[in-house]
């Protein structure tokens, strides 16, 4: 299972690639990049103190769509015990679209599209997982997207969490505020299940992480969707599926001031 997770990873990335190598204006349909600067404290497991500078990128693509984050966690005033003063973590998020393969429209209800979706998890230390499930692209009234994605877990190597699920929501909300706007965006990962082998235990967990962002670009004339100021806040309960316990606690609950701009 792991071997196909990877195989179907290589393709997503080979098929995002050859678009931009093709220069077919009618494949990519649009690309979004970011930096994200984020501080914030009270953060479990980890060291404390924490700034982040994120990196990511989002496309929609003739088949489907990617999403790329990479993390530079720095730690403020102590070191991780696994990675030292600093780490680096990411995801790569291919999805390929049912409906666009097959070139007719799968919609019923509120679904408007179903998907095959992957994600690869990547970062310093034992963290490498594979991810693949069915996923569904939702019409639900006000939101700009609303994703709905299933997956089943495949950590590499022999570690505990193996083909358990994972439900992850994903959406974008604005508000419009008086000559600019407020966007509401984020997501949800929920493991459900969990899982023991000889090297431990893997708990099921949930990661809630939004964030609330004024559009300051807009309100100062200097460009809609551009350059956002706001929150980011954290909430994992069982953090990385470690049980929450008196003499170790990670269930985290964080609020981080974050500063955005897209290019």
């Amino acid at each position: 299972m792991k071997r196909t997770c990877t195989s179907l990873m290589l393709a997503g990335s080979l098929l995002a690639g050859g678009q931009a190598m093709a220069g077919d204006g009618d494949l990519l349909l649009w690309q979004n990049n970011s930096l994200t600067y984020l501080y914030g404290k009270d953060f479990k497991v980890n060291p404390a103190i924490q700034q982040t500078i994120t990196f990511e990128h989002a496309d929609a693509w003739k088949y489907g769509d990617n999403f790329l984050f990479v993390d530079k966690i720095f730690y403020n005033g102590k070191d991780d015990a696994h990675s030292g003063p600093n780490s680096t973590y990411g995801e790569f998020s291919p999805r390929i679209s049912l409906g666009k393969v097959l070139d007719q429209k799968i919609e019923f209800g509120p679904i408007k599209d179903v998907l095959l979706a992957m994600t690869y998890e990547f970062g310093e230390g034992d963290v490498e997982s594979y991810l693949i499930g069915p996923g569904f692209d939702l019409a639900i009234p006000g939101f700009d997207y609303f994703q709905l994605n299933f997956y089943q877990r495949h950590p590499d190597g022999d570690r505990p969490g193996n083909n358990v699920w994972q439900i992850t929501p994903v959406w974008s909300y604005t508000i419009p505020v008086g000559d600019s706007s407020v966007l509401i965006d984020g997501y949800m990962d929920w493991v459900v299940d969990n899982d023991t082998n000889a090297r431990g235990d893997y708990h099921a967990n949930l990661h809630f992480n939004p964030q609330v962002k004024y559009d300051l670009g807009k309100a100062l004339n200097f460009g809609a969707k551009q350059l956002y100021v706001g929150v980011e806040y954290d909430y994992w309960k069982d953090k990385y599926g470690i049980d929450d316990t008196r003499a170790f606690t990670t269930n985290q609950n964080v609020t981080s001031f974050l500063v955005k701009f897209h290019f």
